[in-house]
């Protein structure tokens, strides 16, 4: 497995961020303020915000107005899960190895916390302390986190997700759902950092675009080898789950060797997209070479 290079560093930033932001929460109900906390701080890669940092890095933004971005980005994400893993749509008892929220707790409480931790990040957006030249794009920064986490995101795709279970779809539609549950939110990443970032063009980030969807098509591929590939330990979750839930992944539709061709595919495209870009990338390519390397 490839190493990231920062990868600590940043993981420590944001989970800094997001305790302090916890912490600075009146507290009403108990309970579901330490069900958003569980949430929220149960471990995870974060791969989101380090993608939001690395691109800020890259392109010459201020990491303190990344701050606000990669924050906003993980708590929409951890919300997902919460809500992910409830019995009404994937029923999913562990979660990193442990419990899920609402084993932990109960699904109410799960519930809640989803929905809480959803207003959290827009919450952030708002209040985070920009720069003067972010502060002018404030709006700009919530329309690409709507885009990416409502109905023409995130959201629609995890309807298309659950509409194609039990049934057997075609790449081209598997590809559509993938590009909006998973992919929109890391396309948001890259973009929303692009925004905090002086003078980039609208070419420049029409590339950036581009790198983002197949890093994150890629991303949806290799997860979907590594639910048949790895233990249930190296997942924190049982194996092979979208197969006994009847769901289509690429694996299923093209093969084990055909789906890895496939994200080796998406790799070479992503790569060709920062091609395009005059600044250092190499941290963009390094996150590439690790999405399709991972085996966890």
């Amino acid at each position: 497995m490839q190493h990231l290079l920062g990868l600590p560093q940043y993981q420590q930033r944001i989970d800094q961020y997001l305790i302090n932001a916890l912490d600075n929460i009146a507290v009403n109900d108990q309970q579901l303020h330490d069900a958003m906390r569980y949430g929220l701080l149960i471990g995870g890669k974060r791969m989101r915000p380090f993608l939001a940092y690395i691109t800020g890095e890259s392109l010459g933004a201020s990491i303190e107005d990344i701050d606000g971005v990669a924050a906003a980005i993980e708590c929409i994400h951890a919300y997902s899960l919460l809500h992910d893993d409830l019995p009404a749509m994937d029923d999913d008892d562990l979660r990193r190895g442990k419990p899920t929220c609402h084993k932990a707790f109960d699904e109410a409480t799960a519930i809640l916390a989803g929905d809480s931790l959803q207003t959290l990040a827009f919450d952030i957006l708002v209040n985070h302390p920009f720069s003067e030249q972010v502060k002018r794009k404030q709006l700009t920064l919530m329309k690409l986190l709507v885009d990416a986490a409502g109905y023409q995101g995130m959201c629609g795709g995890q309807a298309l997700d659950l509409s194609a279970t039990d049934s057997c779809i075609t790449l081209a539609a598997l590809e559509q759902l993938h590009h909006l549950k998973t992919g929109a939110l890391l396309q948001a990443a890259v973009l929303m950092a692009a925004e905090c970032a002086p003078n980039v063009t609208t070419d420049e980030k029409q590339a950036l675009k581009e790198y983002a969807q197949h890093v994150g098509l890629a991303y949806q591929v290799r997860d979907d080898i590594i639910d048949i590939t790895s233990s249930e330990e190296e997942l924190g979750k049982p194996t092979g789950s979208d197969l006994e839930a009847n769901k289509s992944t690429y694996p299923s539709l093209l093969g084990l060797q055909g789906a890895q061709q496939k994200a080796d595919d998406l790799f070479q495209q992503s790569l060709q997209a920062l091609r395009r870009l005059p600044y250092n990338t190499q941290n963009l390519s390094d996150f590439a070479t690790f999405i399709i390397q991972r085996t966890s």
